[in-house]
């Protein structure tokens, strides 16, 4: 939920079925069979650079489609729904995050001559683990439904149980993504949320209330477990041979730790949200979560991208840095403005879009909004940590963010309600921003945070700017007209100033695009 969306790691709140899909992990390249040649042989900038560029667009397409769907089924169902799917998303997805220690990275950062026999002993893991969590999450559903006074989770968290055994099918896109074949491993991936996305409006549509989210999920998940198998390189067997649980779980135990951090302070939130203002208001923040966690999406994507060649260069620490501070640069030119975006338009948004009765979710989306981008600054930190073996800083950000929100969320939350929370989740991510920079600049002592902070921000200062001064002159009746046309100019003059600021950038970016590569 809220609590972890400015923490290091993904937002449950936010997909839980991003959640069902296999982990996302990175190493060494590994030469397509179709590419003819060893890949070292080829420029690691161009294809990072081009895998950075051309991850980003496609997940741009798929982000605005979850984007679409929150809205949309924002539209037909009612709050008390959305505060049903919230407490799901946000205890189960949360149990979740102890299944994500990290398989998949470690998988791919592997140099094993034998590689279909190294995935498949990475498989039979992956489901040893999977399968334990269903059956926590199995005997965690009842105590849920008792808790919360709310016997209808019980239907639901089973599907969504059963849903996260079948997304272990979709290991087969680790192998794809190890040998730098974003557009096929993508293109893949594409499957769970359009095959989601089309169910949750039809079902929406019908009047299925919560149900909605939960069908859309159990039928993206199916859909594309099916494909990935389809798909697969290699055959999906059980394989295992001593010391294999050993050698992953140095690099797993932190980030083990990390994701039980991510679990206490989300459910510490969710529960004192219902306890104290009810399933309403779960539904405000799952509504505000959802929108922002826009902005995580494509920087998910940009990382992955990129965090192949991280691995492979990972004892070369020029350029490890220069593609930190470049494919963060390139992320930010649209997660800030988006980010700073929702915060200025939230009122549009609330009367013009999503309806009335949304109005208690202002602060919380507005907070949501400016904490999101702040919190893109280093956003892909992890990935080189990730890349060098050391985990121990992602456990500690976690464990110290979540501390922060315990402390003062909480309690912001039961003295102010709503407007407390959003207030605990801009501290928490103040905490976390404060912690990756100072594990970045130990990392790279040149990297100048705070500028590279600064600078991120400098596009959007005149377009925002641009609206206050046209909201001081108009009419105080508003109308969607009006609203439009400023969104209009802060789009226009955020895009001019980027440009002015980081044409040399976006040229040698569209440089990589224009240059031939086999990427497939």
């Amino acid at each position: 939920m809220a609590v972890m969306h400015s923490a290091p790691q993904t937002p449950p709140a936010a997909r839980l079925d991003e959640r069902l899909q296999p982990e996302q992990g990175a190493t060494r390249m590994e030469a397509p069979p179709s590419a003819g040649r060893n890949p070292r042989s080829d420029s690691l900038r161009d294809r990072a650079a081009r895998g950075t560029l051309i991850n980003g667009a496609f997940t741009v397409s798929i982000g605005i489609l979850g984007l679409l769907k929150g809205f949309i089924l924002a539209r037909f169902l009612s709050r008390a729904d959305y505060g049903i799917w919230g407490i799901l998303v946000i205890s189960l997805g949360t149990l979740l995050w102890l299944k994500q220690v990290g398989i998949g990275d470690k998988y791919v950062q592997q140099d094993e001559l034998d590689q279909e026999l190294a995935f498949q002993k990475a498989f039979t893991l992956e489901l040893a683990f999977t399968t334990v969590c269903v059956l926590l999450v199995m005997a965690i559903i009842p105590v849920l439904a008792v808790g919360y006074n709310l016997p209808q989770l019980i239907a639901p968290g089973l599907v969504i149980a059963l849903s996260l055994l079948v997304s272990v099918l979709q290991a087969p896109l680790w192998v794809y993504y190890r040998r730098m074949q974003f557009g096929r491993q993508r293109a893949l991936a594409a499957v769970d949320p359009v095959v989601g996305f089309i169910v949750s409006v039809a079902l929406a549509a019908a009047g299925a209330g919560y149900w909605a989210f939960v069908g859309g999920l159990a039928a993206g998940v199916c859909a594309a477990s099916a494909v990935a198998i389809w798909r697969s390189p290699f055959k999906l067997r059980l394989r295992y041979e001593p010391g294999t649980l050993r050698s992953y779980s140095a690099f797993s135990g932190p980030l083990f730790v990390a994701g039980v951090a991510s679990f206490v302070g989300v459910w510490a939130a969710v529960i004192a949200a219902k306890l104290d203002l009810g399933v309403a208001a779960v539904g405000v923040i799952t509504l505000a979560a959802t929108i922002t966690a826009f902005t995580d999406r494509v920087d998910e994507f940009v990382t992955g991208a990129l965090y192949p060649a991280i691995c492979a260069v990972k004892d070369r620490t020029g350029l490890m840095y220069e593609s930190l501070v470049k494919s963060n640069r390139l992320a930010l030119m649209w997660a800030v403005p988006f980010g700073v975006a929702i915060t200025i338009f939230g009122a549009d948004l609330i009367r013009f879009g999503i309806g009335e009765r949304w109005r208690s979710a202002l602060t919380v989306l507005q907070v949501y909004g400016i904490t999101a981008a702040i919190n893109h600054i280093g956003f892909n930190w992890t990935a080189y940590f990730r890349a060098r073996g050391k985990t121990r800083p992602i456990a500690v950000a976690n464990l110290a963010a979540t501390a922060v929100f315990l402390a003062a969320g909480i309690p912001l939350l039961l003295v102010m309600g709503l407007p407390g929370f959003a207030l605990g989740i801009a501290l928490q991510t103040v905490a976390a921003v404060g912690l990756r920079a100072f594990y970045l600049q130990k990392m790279f002592p040149g990297f100048d945070f705070l500028r590279h902070a600064a600078r991120s921000f400098l596009p959007t200062a005149p377009a925002a700017a641009a609206v206050l001064m046209m909201r001081g002159l108009e009419p105080r009746s508003r109308t969607l007209g009006l609203a439009l046309t400023e969104l209009v100019v802060y789009v226009v003059v955020t895009a001019v100033a980027t440009w002015y600021l980081d044409s040399g950038l976006l040229r040698e970016a569209a440089g990589y695009m224009r240059r031939p590569r086999g990427m497939s």
